[in-house]
């Protein structure tokens, strides 16, 4: 479903070259839960931004269902980016003036929808995460893992078939990080609508909870293996 093939990308650091990524390629099906782990300065977020169209890479390509996106215009890119990709971060990224279900909203208004018809589905993927009894609760007044989970519900409100996750256990407790992977871990694994799910982990034991286990190593694959999960 999602690709990357031959994927290079060098930065500008203090006037030299930094190679984040060396000829990558890698593929990923639906139904799948795959960990990309490796030391820091590895390439990880580099991949995932690519992975994500956050990023243009200097070569190579990434292919959606058969189709390059690579040549995709801004706003055809925006528009692609929006209703395919997930996006669910280390630091939450939660408006704090805004409840719950409407920080789930907030994609939907983004493409131009209102809170109001937004909100039905903002309550059932609250209900999906166990937070709907939060759903009035601002951030302040949920706990971290409360808030990652309301941020893997705002991920879904567009009903992407790819979710990209960045060190989404980071900033949670052991019991809270092994909870949120078991969500993400489901919702890759749903019979119904089975996704394409990505996690950046420095957490062996996180990665070890998934199907696929990618090691980066100075912006290169070192290693493709099967981890524990379903």
């Amino acid at each position: 479903m999602l690709e990357l093939t031959g994927i290079s990308k060098r930065y500008a650091v203090g006037g030299q070259q930094v190679q984040a990524l060396d000829s990558v390629s890698l593929k990923f099906d639906k139904g799948t839960f795959s960990s990309i782990v490796g030391p820091s300065g590895a390439g990880k977020s580099t991949l995932l931004h690519v992975l994500g169209t956050l990023d243009t890479p200097d070569s190579g390509d990434v292919v959606f269902e058969g189709r390059s996106v690579s040549d995709l215009g801004d706003d055809a890119l925006s528009e692609f980016r929006r209703n395919t990709m997930g996006f669910v971060f280390q630091f939450f990224n939660l408006l704090p003036a805004m409840s719950a279900w409407e920080n789930v909203a907030l994609p939907s208004l983004l493409d131009g929808g209102t809170l109001r018809k937004a909100k039905p589905r903002a309550m059932e993927l609250l209900e999906m995460v166990d937070l709907a009894d939060r759903a009035a609760h601002r951030p302040s007044e949920m706990s971290g893992g409360q808030m990652q989970r309301v941020a893997v519900a705002r991920a879904l409100m567009m009903d992407p078939p790819v979710i990209l996750a960045d060190e989404p256990s980071g900033n949670l407790d052991t019991k809270s990080g092994e909870q949120l992977m078991g969500l993400l871990s489901d919702i890759a694994h749903d019979t119904e609508r089975p996704r394409v799910v990505i996690t950046v982990t420095h957490n062996m034991d996180a990665a070890a909870a998934t199907d696929r286990i990618i090691t980066l190593r100075d912006g290169v694959v070192r290693s493709d293996e099967p981890g524990g999960g379903q």
